[in-house]
């Protein structure tokens, strides 16, 4: 029997994940003409979502910390209200940086499977007690190596700076 995540893994799960869809969790907010993104905002996990977050990943590259854990991680999004309702993304930190991309990868250390609104709160208005909740009720599924997910809950900080990370991929999510 594998070991429960604890309530930290749920902050920093999403918050690795936004990590990844912006490039950094060190990454200094914008200022200037550059604060703000396009007023448009995109449905979460489409094409233009993840355009957008590649965007803010390129606007603070410079500023990318490099991470410590490698974890390979393919995530299977269920019940997404466009597409044929799967949505299927990958976060791979093997290379130091973290990338998360549609698609998968071929041999994932682990895979993560949970419904489009649990992962819409997790990663998207990163609510810990959400995660946990659907963890418990079997919505958050995980097959592969457990403790490569246990070792997500110290990977990326959860300073000031992941936080407003956080909201620029808020203010870019319809």
């Amino acid at each position: 029997m594998w070991p429960r995540p604890s309530a930290v893994w749920f902050r920093a799960w999403p918050i690795l994940v936004l990590a990844a869809a912006t490039g950094s969790a060190h990454a200094r907010a914008p200022v200037g003409a550059d604060a703000t993104l396009s007023a448009m905002p995109y449905q979460f996990l489409t094409p233009e979502w993840m355009d957008a977050a590649r965007a803010i990943r390129e606007k603070h590259a410079a500023d990318a910390a490099k991470v410590t854990t490698s974890i390979r991680m393919n995530q299977v999004i269920t019940d997404a209200p466009f597409g044929d309702g799967t949505v299927k993304t990958y976060l791979d930190t093997s290379s130091g940086n973290v990338v998360m991309e549609l698609g998968e990868l071929d041999s994932p250390d682990l895979t993560v499977t949970t419904d489009y609104d649990t992962a819409l709160k997790l990663f998207v208005d990163l609510d810990a007690s959400a995660g946990m909740q659907a963890f418990m009720s079997g919505r958050i599924k995980v097959q592969g190596d457990m403790m490569k997910m246990m070792a997500m809950q110290t990977s990326m900080p959860q300073d000031d700076t992941a936080k407003e990370i956080a909201r620029e991929i808020k203010d870019i999510t319809a």
